[in-house]
Parts: C-alpha cells; structure tokens; sequence
C-alpha cells in the first residue's frame, strides 16, 4: 500500500489523482513495493523562495524541492558521519520523505516547454520521486 499525501493551495488547479498515479507508477516500474508513504506539497513562489533560502543558501525561487529522510547516496564530504538508513518506524510504513513543486514555476516551465501544466507537475514529480529514492543528477 502506498500513502500519497498531496497538499494544494485551493487556487492552484492540481489533478491530485494524476499525481497519485504517477507515483503509483514510479514505483510500479522499480518494483518498490509495500507500506510506503510520502508527501507532495504544492506552493507559490513566495513559500518556495523562502525554502530555497532556509536549506540550500539560495535567495530565489526554485521549481522543485525534495526532502528526503534519508540520502543513500552521501557525498564523500560526510563519510565520516553515520548513516541509519531509513526511518525503521514502529508502524512498519516507509517514509520516503517530501517534495514541493512550486506552482507558479511549474506554468513557466511548462510554457516554456509547450507542455500542459499536468505534464510538467508529473515530470516534476518523478524529478523529485527519484530524488528521495537517492536517484540524483549532476
């Protein structure tokens, strides 16, 4: 069972069903099964900004942020530090973490793409899918 918790302003015209399935069907093709939760926050440009600023340094805007509660990829600068792995929690769910797709920039993004604003929130959202799964670029 996965538990897909989708958070929207009322303002913003988010499919939350789609986005469902496209998480649905991440983790279908990587065969990642079980009592799996995670978060989607949908926000303006203003809260984004704010958390650009709080955790990565940066006085801007931003289209996406992931909030994984575990890194499996730890850069070599923290080898030194521990790792616990995921959260084991008593209640036997995964939590995978957070993603905050920022909806102002999801519609730039998608006009400047030619894309549907549904099409770019599911690109974003495997974007941060595969970032809490530890699945970085470069």
């Amino acid at each position: 069972m996965v538990n897909i918790i989708v958070n929207s302003d009322p303002r913003y015209n988010i499919n939350k069903a789609s986005i469902r399935a496209t998480v649905s069907e991440i983790l279908g093709k990587l065969r990642i099964s079980g009592r799996i939760e995670l978060g989607i926050n949908i926000v303006g440009d203003r809260k984004m900004h704010e958390l650009n600023r709080k955790y990565r340094g940066l006085d801007t805007t931003t289209n996406i942020l992931s909030f994984a509660l575990e890194d499996p990829t730890q850069p070599a600068s923290l080898q030194h530090v521990p790792r616990v792995g995921f959260v084991a929690a008593p209640d036997k769910w995964l939590r995978l973490g957070d993603i905050v797709i920022s909806y102002p920039q999801a519609v730039e993004d998608a006009s400047l793409e030619g894309i549907s604003v549904d099409e770019e929130v599911k690109y974003l959202v495997e974007h941060g899918v595969n970032h809490l799964l530890g699945v970085h670029h470069n």
